[in-house]
């Protein structure tokens, strides 16, 4: 009878099936793709699992930014992570610095930390016991996080994705340029599609937000990362951050195959 005819017959209802849902930023494969996003804007390099051992004074006003997603001696992350670390694996290269991180938390300062302290993270980092402390930690306070909250917005993975980016480097604390303040400002304007808005119009209304956000530190005020990468995907409809992306930060091109 030939499948045009046959779909006559099988009626509307049953011609076609619903399409699947477009795997979000948890999906193994999206995932990877946030973490040489990330590493692209942190670290100039799209080897995200090479980050592991990176540690140095950015001068932010944080002490030590180091690791895959640049926990800080100053913010309370750093501590957490060395915590979990020596609470699996006692007696670590990083344990004996505990106190100091406690007393250098929210602040600057190197107090108990130099001289040696870079060369021991460098040093920890060659554990995969470290590294995996490092993903859990990641995927804790930052990752989880974020695709949770995009998800119960009704975003897809550039969204999600938008929320991890600005999660990663603004913290969820309380201030004016905290994720969930970044979230609150773009709400102002936009609905998400979870509460009947335009996924794009609420995604520019976001990163809106997070831009306003950076320019209020001297230390993130170039917004990149932003225009010149988050934007390019979303002018070209990509919400669901699929590859070929090509993209540039700091004016450095980058690109997943």
């Amino acid at each position: 009878m030939g499948a045009v005819t046959c779909a006559g017959i099988l009626g509307p209802a049953r011609a076609t099936a619903a399409p699947a849902a477009a795997p979000g930023l948890d999906d193994p494969a999206k995932k990877e793709i946030a973490m040489k996003l990330v590493s692209s804007a942190e670290n100039s390099s799209l080897d995200w699992k090479a980050q592991y051992k990176y540690i140095e004074d950015i001068r932010d006003g944080r002490g030590y930014t180091a690791g895959i997603i640049g926990f800080c001696s100053g913010t309370g992350d750093m501590l957490d992570l060395v915590q979990l670390y020596t609470d699996r694996k006692p007696g670590n290269v990083l344990a004996k610095y505990l106190p100091a991180l406690r007393r250098v938390d929210g602040t600057d300062s190197h107090s108990g930390l130099d001289p040696n302290f870079p060369a021991d993270w460098r040093k920890a980092a060659q554990d995969t016991a470290f590294q995996q402390a490092q993903n859990d930690e990641r995927d804790r306070v930052y990752f989880n996080p974020a695709v949770r909250q995009g998800k119960a917005d009704g975003l897809r993975a550039l969204g999600q994705f938008a929320y991890y980016d600005a999660i990663v480097m603004h913290g969820d604390g309380g201030d004016a340029t905290s994720f969930s303040s970044i979230r609150r400002r773009a709400l102002r304007t936009a609905k998400p599609p979870a509460q009947g808005g335009n996924e794009t119009t609420y995604l520019n209304a976001f990163l809106d937000a997070r831009v306003w956000a950076m320019k209020q530190e001297e230390a993130h005020s170039d917004t990149s990362r932003v225009d010149t990468a988050q934007r390019v995907f979303l002018r070209q409809g990509n919400l669901d951050l699929n590859p070929p992306l090509d993209w540039k930060v700091y004016g450095d091109s980058y690109h997943i195959g």
